[in-house]
């Protein structure tokens, strides 16, 4: 025979199962897709729609105005047998390695000598972020006052006397491509720093604090605890800095405009000048597209590493 206490919580739950929800309710639920829908509509047309229409207009006859009548792979033959592309690929290449690995570092650096809670923390973290709300139009605009054998460094040291010193590396075809290394590492190492900055605060203070007390120094602390903690930090910033590498455009315009000669054009300034100002759609595309594939090889991996990771925690609780 069941209890008065027992009736009365099935009463209670009968009850709940008989209300119906409200017009707030339901309103409350349908919210978040009805906030979502202009963002995947956006994603759909300028994204999917976007990639499908450029796609096929590589493959096309397609030169000032889309022509839709099919080519197959001629332009994409014509890219990669175009000395310029090779160029293109070739400083992409020094670029990328050079910037995303140098980045890493000073970031890196920067943030663990932040980590000493030394005094004035947010002001010295406040001018390090401090390049990444300047756009890359600017960075590459100063830069190049800044290297420019007229009006830059080269200039103020021969006022000092020195006349003999030269800092040309603007205009110079074979330097030229290390100083658009020298103004993005400029402009990402705060971002980079902040990202490290916040992997350290994470980590389990009860580990540094047992290291310390068996006499680590503070270097070995950070080589064997510190850093192994923050893998998935490290993982991040390249994939950030790669992507970055892969899509930089409008610095090396402002900074080289593709300079001297053909020396520092990337394959962004080739789709540009395909496009816009030769007027042939259809290469500048087959050009997008190969940059497209290098941006897969960088995502695709690291979303499949995202997937695994995200397992690997469920399974291990």
């Amino acid at each position: 025979m069941a209890t008065p206490l027992v009736t009365a919580d099935m009463s209670a739950r009968a009850a709940r199962l008989d209300v119906r929800p409200t017009w707030r309710d339901r309103l409350t639920d349908v919210m978040p897709l009805v906030a979502l829908t202009p963002a995947i509509l956006a994603t759909l047309v300028y994204v999917v729609i976007f990639m499908g229409w450029t796609i096929y207009i590589s493959f096309s006859n397609s030169t000032l105005l889309p022509d839709y009548s099919l080519t197959g792979f001629e332009h994409y033959v014509g890219l990669w047998q175009s000395r310029r592309w090779h160029i293109a690929y070739t400083n992409l290449f020094i670029f990328g390695v050079l910037y995303v690995l140098a980045a890493t570092a000073m970031g890196l650096f920067l943030a663990i000598l932040i980590d000493q809670r030394i005094r004035g923390e947010n002001v010295f973290r406040t001018i390090f972020l401090y390049p990444i709300a300047v756009s890359f139009v600017v960075t590459g605009t100063v830069w190049r006052w800044i290297l420019n054998p007229t009006t830059g460094i080269e200039n103020f040291v021969h006022d000092l006397g020195w006349l003999g010193f030269q800092f040309n590396w603007v205009v110079d075809r074979d330097l030229a491509i290390y100083t658009i290394v020298m103004a993005a590492v400029w402009h990402a190492s705060g971002f980079v720093m902040v990202l490290f900055l916040a992997g350290l605060r994470s980590v389990d203070q009860d580990l540094i604090k047992a290291a310390q007390i068996d006499g680590a120094s503070s270097a070995r602390i950070y080589r064997r605890i510190v850093l192994p903690s923050i893998r998935p930090i490290f993982i991040a910033v390249l994939v950030v800095l790669i992507q970055f590498a892969i899509k930089t455009f409008d610095l090396v315009l402002a900074l080289t405009s593709g300079g001297p000669g053909i020396a520092t054009t990337v394959p962004t300034i080739v789709v540009y000048d395909y496009m816009f100002q030769r007027g042939q759609m259809g290469q500048g595309a087959a050009a997008a597209i190969m940059m497209l594939l290098a941006l897969a090889l960088v995502l695709v991996p690291y979303l499949f590493y995202l997937r695994w990771r995200s397992r690997r925690e469920a399974t291990n609780g």
